[in-house]
């Protein structure tokens, strides 16, 4: 009996990435104990048992062994279990990034390229991606004080954290794009491994996009001499001298406002260096080995200026040759809803020993390069997430059997995943034009059109990306139905760390004024490369029958947009920034609408790039205009705004 009821409970299944023998040995020794105690019962002592009750004690047992084992039969030969779903080589899967490819690198590029990422792919699933889980399961630990009650502060991540970091290197996750080897193509290489790479690295793509942002700081720097160790290291394809950087600005005050929320102040010492002091409130990758931070300078008086122009940008190591903290102290790791597979930290810096980068005064102006690289990694993160979630999901409706039929064949399913879809391809076109931008940029074969355009579609992309992501996760996740919902799927582990992309690197709201002031800086030029580039995409397709319904959508939403910002100069600036998000999401709409006629106006283009156009072109492309109609963006409106909001509340709503 010991023996089949140890076996039963060793072949129970457990779903996905588990290995069952985590849990059967305690299950056995839970259940074995009482099993033999009822089908034993108590002996009296000079009492034969095995004769007078063998009958009895025979019954007894065939009833537990049928109450204990039938579940676990039932399992093995019923269809009570829902089937994993698999997916392959990520990158031979993804047609859209493959007929992207195609259709814009050039033939010697694309061979060398798509060999690259055909052996990435299997590289992602036979070793990257259970590395992943394991970093999901091992986030990192604090440990503040030694056995011996000495401070260390040490931050300890898993063995898979760190050898993420070493893959990160092999594959030149970074160094391919400051190597150059495709000229202007280098850039979107790099991005579309990224892409590949994110949502298998268990989180180990934020500490990739601080040390890329860092890596193009010191190189718009002209990669100074004092510099150029660390671009070396920040580069590297060595996993031995490969380094990873963060990016320290958000302080106690927290937020965007960085401008009026910076407290920590710089001071010089008679060697050059500069010693800081402060705390930064939320630091992310804190186990990275330098670090980009803003600080106030102070002068021989101690006085320090505010405002953003007060503010100059500095470069740390975060460690000594020993190993030490570089006068740094941990404060605590925080407690965050997703991406606690890496450590973001409190930190105290104490006269930590940094080198002053930029031009005094000149520090936001510095690191605005890193916060258009992270931004565009935040793009990647959010496609990449759109694209998982939706691989899963379809994977899941070829196995899934509900009502009779499997979820594949229920056309209220598809029409719910097909939408999801369509989204995911607008995001990732919007993705593959920014850094194509960029790559001309990087390359010096940018125009000033060009130039311009990549100013105004990064946050514009960051801000849309990230709410698109945040609605397309969920969505996916309900068509797991409650297995969704289930921890040990990793389901809800990548919805977590998606919802955090509306938030990191500027939220919707604070992009969206970003987008506005690129208008104000380049005197309403960008407008109209906007509008001209939108046009020529659209006249690619001009003699494609079956797309002149959404190219005739896409210019009267052109045209509403224009005509908004006529109207919008003679009112307020209050109107523009109750139009700012509204805006912002035209902008994105109505370019990713050019963007997918464009890839279906190809000769090659398949029924389904046409579909993706036409479906997106049916959405409401402009909404901006739409709302001004409804006087959304008028001062009553304003105050209605807070009426609505704070109806009830004893606090009385501020004046405007």
């Amino acid at each position: 009996m010991h023996t089949r009821l140890g076996r039963i409970m060793f072949t129970c299944r457990l779903p996905w990435w588990r290995s069952s023998a985590t849990c059967q040995p305690r299950q056995a020794r839970r259940f074995l104990p009482r099993a033999q105690e009822i089908c034993q019962g108590p002996s009296p002592k000079g009492v034969n048992t095995t004769a007078g009750q063998g009958q009895q004690v025979g019954t007894q047992e065939k009833k537990v062994l049928e109450d204990l084992e039938m579940p676990f039969v039932r399992r093995e030969t019923e269809t009570l279990f829902q089937e994993q779903p698999v997916t392959g080589n990520q990158y031979l899967e993804d047609a859209l990034l493959r007929s992207y490819l195609k259709t814009h690198l050039p033939p010697k590029v694309l061979q060398e390229v798509h060999q690259d990422l055909e052996r990435f792919g299997n590289r992602l699933l036979t070793k990257i991606q259970p590395l992943g889980w394991e970093c999901e399961l091992n986030p990192p630990v604090f440990r503040q004080y030694d056995a011996w009650g000495q401070r260390v502060d040490h931050i300890l991540t898993c063995p898979a954290w760190r050898r993420m970091k070493e893959i990160a290197a092999e594959e030149g996750l970074i160094a391919e794009a400051y190597e150059r080897r495709y000229s202007n193509w280098s850039r979107l290489h790099q991005a579309v491994k990224l892409y590949l790479f994110s949502s298998c690295s268990g989180g180990f793509n934020c500490p990739l996009a601080m040390t890329d942002g860092a890596a193009k700081v010191i190189e718009s720097l002209g990669v100074p001499g004092s510099l150029k160790n660390a671009f070396e290291h920040l580069t590297s394809r060595d996993p031995k001298k490969f380094w990873t950087s963060g990016q320290w600005m958000t302080e106690r005050r927290g937020g965007s406002d960085v401008a009026n929320g910076t407290e920590t102040v710089a001071r010089r010492q008679p060697d050059g260096s500069y010693h800081l002091y402060g705390f930064k409130w939320f630091t992310s990758a804190a186990d990275s080995d330098v670090t980009l931070t803003l600080a106030r300078v102070a002068d021989a008086e101690g006085r320090v200026k505010q405002g953003s122009s007060g503010l100059s940008l500095f470069f740390l190591k975060v460690r000594d040759e020993e190993g030490k903290l570089n006068s740094i102290q941990v404060q605590r790791l925080k407690d965050k809803l997703g991406t606690r597979q890496m450590a973001t930290a409190e930190l105290w810096l104490d006269g930590a020993q940094a080198e002053l980068i930029s031009a005094e005064g000149r520090g936001v102006a510095s690191i605005s390069n890193m916060l258009n690289i992270t931004r565009i990694h935040n793009v990647i993160g959010a496609v990449a997430s759109m694209r998982r979630m939706i691989s899963l999901s379809r994977e899941y409706a070829r196995r899934r059997v509900a009502f009779g039929k499997l979820l594949k064949d229920h056309p209220l399913h598809m029409q719910t995943i097909a939408r999801m879809e369509v989204q995911t391809r607008g995001a990732f076109l919007l993705l593959m034009e920014i850094v194509r931008l960029l790559g001309l940029v990087e390359t010096n074969m940018a125009s000033e059109e060009h130039q311009l355009l990549l100013r105004l579609l990064v946050p514009v992309a960051k801000l849309y990306t990230g709410k698109q992501a945040s609605a397309v996760v969920v969505e996916a996740m309900e068509s797991f139905g409650g297995q969704g919902y289930m921890e040990d799927t990793g389901l809800p582990g990548l919805v977590r760390d998606t919802l955090v992309l509306s938030i990191w690197e500027g939220t919707t709201n604070i992009l969206s004024l970003d987008v506005l002031r690129s208008l104000t800086k380049s005197q309403g030029q960008v407008v109209a490369v906007f509008s001209s580039t939108v046009q020529k995409k659209l006249e690619l397709a001009s003699g494609t029958g079956k797309l002149d319904l959404a190219v005739k959508q896409t210019r009267d939403a052109l045209s509403g947009l224009t005509r908004f910002l006529q109207a919008a100069g003679s009112r307020q600036a209050l109107t523009m920034e109750l139009a700012a998000r509204d805006f912002s999401y035209s902008l994105a709409r109505i370019y990713a609408g050019a963007l997918l006629i464009e890839h279906a106006a190809r000769p090659d283009a398949s029924s389904t790039d046409l579909s993706a156009a036409q479906r997106w072109c049916n959405q409401e492309l402009c909404p901006v205009a739409a709302e001004s109609r409804n006087g959304s963006y008028e001062a009553e409106a304003a105050l209605l705004d807070q009426g609505l909001v704070y109806e009830g509340s004893p606090v009385p709503p501020g004046r405007l």
